[in-house]
């Protein structure tokens, strides 16, 4: 019984003689350029146009199959409202045509309600936009 009570003893003591311990992390310092990279604001003239991409709104004034007819379309618009950029992106079968980077949907509601009169069927869309330059 003694001897239980000294090996239960002993047992307390080394559970409580357990001390805190140090971490270290070691992590590859390519790590950190990759992070200056990422939140480096890319130069004009560069792969990326000097845009990073956000959420954001666009409006979408066409849709169709006919390539030619998307084309046709964009430059009716631009004719009509050069300030906005327009983007044509290709979906099997359909062509889409849209315009504006808006950072909200109100200011996309706003110019879609100038673009109705010459383009009758309007969609705001939720996209990946390029904000403009600060």
């Amino acid at each position: 019984m003694a001897c239980c009570l000294l090996l239960f003893i002993m047992g307390l003591q080394l559970s409580y003689a357990q001390t805190r311990g140090k971490v270290e992390v070691v992590k590859d310092p390519r790590i950190d350029t990759l992070m200056a990279r990422r939140l480096e604001t890319p130069k004009s003239g560069g792969s990326g146009g000097g845009y990073i991409s956000t959420s954001g709104y666009r409006v979408q004034f066409y849709s169709g199959t006919s390539r030619a007819e998307a084309y046709n379309a964009q430059q009716h618009f631009n004719e009509k409202f050069p300030e906005l950029r327009t983007y044509i992106t290709y979906r099997e079968p359909n062509f889409k045509v849209k315009a504006g980077d808006f950072r909200s949907r109100l200011e996309a509601t706003k110019y879609l309600q100038q673009i109705r009169p010459l383009f009758p069927v309007l969609f705001i869309i939720s996209d990946k936009i390029n904000p403009p330059a600060q």
